[in-house]
C-alpha cells in the first residue's frame, strides 16, 4: 500500500458510544481519539501535540478536549489548538457512518503526521508594516505564529538578547545536559519558511513610543508598527557576600544549565531556594553530585503555593535521594578559595561544603528598559496590561511573565503569573488584538513541577487561600488538594490523580465555582465531573 493510498477501517458500531464520550482506537499502529458530540462523531489525533500525553485519558467539554498532564486543549472537530502549552494543532480525520458501522477515511501517510502546523500566510511586498516581538519565549514565538496563522502579511520581527532561537525553557532544570539545539521549539529553517526575522545576542534598552523605535545596546534601532513585549522575566540575583565567585550560578540559559550540570559532577553543591527550579535542580543532581544541600527560608519547599503537607512530601522525596534540607534560614557567606567557591555560611553559622552554588531565589520582570517610556508598570516592575494584552500606550502589546494582567477566574484581579502555559496563551491573545480582533483573556493557570519522576499539577490560582481540603494518601504520593479562599475552590493540585487537575481546570474555565461543601463530600468526583 502506497502511504498516500486511501483506506476505510471501521472503528466501532454507532450504538457503541454514548454522545458525549471519547473512546481510543488503533488504526495502522497509530493511536486516534474518536469522539461522540451532539450524535457526530469526529477524529482526530490521540497524542497531545505537547508531550505526547493520551487524549483519551484527558477530559472531553463539548467539542474540546484538555490533556490530562498539563492542560493543553483541542477542538475535537478541527483538530485545532485552543489553550496550551504546545504549539501544534492535531491531526484531523474524516469519519463516515454507514449501515450503523463507524468508520475512518484516511491514508498511511496522514496517520503517521502526530501534529499539524497550521496554515500561514506568507509575506506581502506591498505591506509596508511591520511587527516588532521583543523576546523569544513561548509568548513571543505563538503571538508570531498566531499573526501569520490569521492572514498578517507584514514584516516580523523577533528580537532577543540570547544566542538561541525559542527554546523549550521548562527543561532547563529538569533535563540540564540537553543540548540547546534539542530543545527548541521550532527548527531554524521554520522561521525562514514562515518569514519570521529572529535576531539573536539583540538587547533592547530602550523605547521611544513616540516615534515607534526600539533601540539596541549596539546602537541600532528598529521601527516598528505595532510591539510586543515578552521579555519574560530574569533571576533574582544573590545578595550575600561571595555571591560574585566563580561557580556561583543562576539559571537562566542552556549554557548556563549545561555548565552546572558538568561542573556538579561528583562536586558538592549548594542551591539556594527551595521553590520549583532548585527543588527540580536538587532533583536531576541527587544522583550526579557528590552531596546536594538545599537552603530555603520557608518550612518546608513550595509552602506557600501548595501548602505545607505536600512540601513536606516533596522534601521527603529528595531526602530519600540524599538531598539535604536547610530550612528557615538563608545563606549569610559564601567563602572561596582563589576565587573559587568553597563553603557556604548560613545564618546561624552553620558550615556547608560547596563547590558549586545555583541560585533559585525567585525572579523580576524583565522590564527595565521600559525606563522612561509611557508604557506603564507596577512597583514590581510588572507592564500592566487590559485584558486584550494591550499596555497603556496604543500599538504597544505585553505578554507572558512580564506583565500584571487581569484574570478571568479571579474577576479581573490582576496577577503576574510566571507559567510556560500562560505566556503561550497570552501570545495569542496579543496576536489576534493586534489585528483588531477584540478577544479577551481567559486561560485558566496551570503548570506541573517533576521530581525523580514523579509529576505535581496544579491549575488554578490560589494566591491568598485559606484552607486546604486534601484527598486521596499522601504516603502513596496518590493526593488531590483542593484550595480554598471563602468557601470556594481557587485551586487544585494532584500527584498520581489525573485527569483531576484538568477536570477541575474545565470547571474553573467554564465560569461555574466548586464550593468547599462539595469538595469535602465522598462523591466529590461526580461533582467535578458532572
Amino acid at each position: 500500500m502506497s502511504g498516500n493510498e486511501m483506506i476505510t477501517q471501521e472503528l466501532c458500531k454507532e450504538s457503541e458510544m454514548k454522545d458525549g464520550e471519547m473512546k481510543e482506537f488503533e488504526v495502522l499502529g497509530q493511536s486516534i481519539l474518536l469522539v461522540k458530540s451532539n450524535g457526530v462523531f469526529s477524529a482526530v489525533g490521540n497524542k497531545c501535540s505537547h508531550y505526547g500525553a493520551p487524549l483519551s485519558k484527558g477530559v472531553l467539554a463539548g467539542d474540546r478536549v484538555r490533556c490530562p498532564w498539563h492542560g493543553a486543549c483541542f477542538n475535537v472537530k478541527t483538530g485545532d489548538i485552543e489553550e496550551y502549552p504546545g504549539l501544534d494543532s492535531l491531526p484531523c480525520f474524516e469519519v463516515t457512518v454507514k449501515n450503523g458501522s463507524v468508520c475512518i477515511v484516511t491514508s498511511r501517510k496522514a496517520l503517521e503526521s502526530i501534529r499539524r502546523v497550521k496554515a500561514m500566510s506568507g509575506i506581502c511586498a506591498s505591506n509596508r508594516s511591520t511587527v516588532a516581538i521583543i523576546g523569544a519565549g513561548p509568548a513571543a514565538l505563538v503571538c508570531a505564529e498566531t499573526i501569520r496563522q490569521e492572514g498578517y502579511t507584514g514584516k516580523i520581527i523577533m528580537v532577543t538578547r540570547e544566542t538561541h532561537i525559542p527554546y523549550d525553557r521548562t527543561k532547563l532544570s529538569k533535563v540540564m545536559n540537553a543540548k540547546a539545539v534539542d530543545i527548541y521549539l521550532r527548527p531554524t529553517e521554520f522561521y525562514a519558511e514562515h518569514n519570521i526575522e529572529v535576531w539573536t545576542e539583540k538587547e533592547a534598552v530602550s523605547i521611544n513610543t513616540d516615534e515607534a523605535k526600539v533601540k539596541f545596546r549596539d546602537g541600532s534601532f528598529l521601527q516598528y508598527s505595532q510591539l510586543l513585549i515578552a521579555t519574560g522575566s530574569r533571576p533574582r540575583e544573590l545578595r550575600c557576600a561571595g555571591s560574585t565567585l566563580q561557580n556561583v550560578f543562576h539559571l537562566r540559559s542552556p549554557e548556563d544549565a549545561n555548565a552546572i550540570s558538568e561542573t556538579a559532577l561528583g562536586k558538592n553543591v549548594a542551591i539556594m531556594g527551595s521553590s520549583f527550579i532548585g527543588m527540580e535542580v536538587a532533583a536531576y543532581l541527587s544522583d550526579k553530585a557528590s552531596s546536594v544541600s538545599v537552603i530555603g527560608k520557608s518550612d518546608v519547599p513550595f509552602q506557600a503555593v501548595l501548602g505545607s503537607q505536600i512540601g513536606a512530601v516533596a522534601m521527603k522525596l529528595l531526602e530519600d535521594r540524599g538531598v539535604h534540607f536547610y530550612m528557615r534560614t538563608e545563606a549569610r557567606e559564601i567563602l572561596g578559595e582563589n576565587g573559587q567557591v568553597k563553603e557556604v555560611i548560613l545564618r546561624d553559622g552553620t558550615r556547608l561544603p560547596a563547590d558549586i552554588v545555583v541560585a533559585g531565589i525567585g525572579v523580576t520582570p524583565v522590564s527595565n528598559f521600559l525606563k522612561g517610556s509611557r508604557v506603564a508598570v507596577d512597583t514590581r516592575g510588572a507592564i500592566y496590561v487590559d485584558q486584550f494584552m494591550r499596555t497603556s500606550v496604543p500599538d504597544v502589546f505585553a505578554a507572558g511573565d512580564v506583565v500584571s494582567f487581569p484574570l478571568t477566574m479571579m474577576e479581573g484581579h490582576r496577577a503576574n503569573i510566571g507559567h510556560w502555559q500562560m505566556a503561550h496563551s497570552h501570545g495569542r491573545i496579543a496576536a489576534l488584538n493586534m489585528l483588531n480582533k477584540q478577544v479577551p483573556v481567559n486561560s485558566v493557570p496551570y503548570f506541573w513541577t517533576s521530581l525523580l519522576g514523579k509529576s505535581i499539577r496544579y491549575a488554578g490560582f490560589g494566591e491568598g487561600y485559606t484552607e486546604i481540603v486534601m484527598k486521596g494518601t499522601l504516603e502513596e504520593l496518590k493526593f488531590l488538594a483542593f484550595y480554598l479562599k471563602d468557601d470556594f475552590v481557587v485551586a487544585v493540585s494532584s500527584m498520581n490523580f489525573d485527569p483531576t487537575v484538568s477536570q477541575v481546570a474545565e470547571v474553573i474555565f467554564s465560569g461555574r465555582r466548586i464550593t468547599k461543601k462539595e469538595v469535602m463530600g465522598d462523591d466529590f468526583m461526580n461533582v467535578i465531573t458532572n
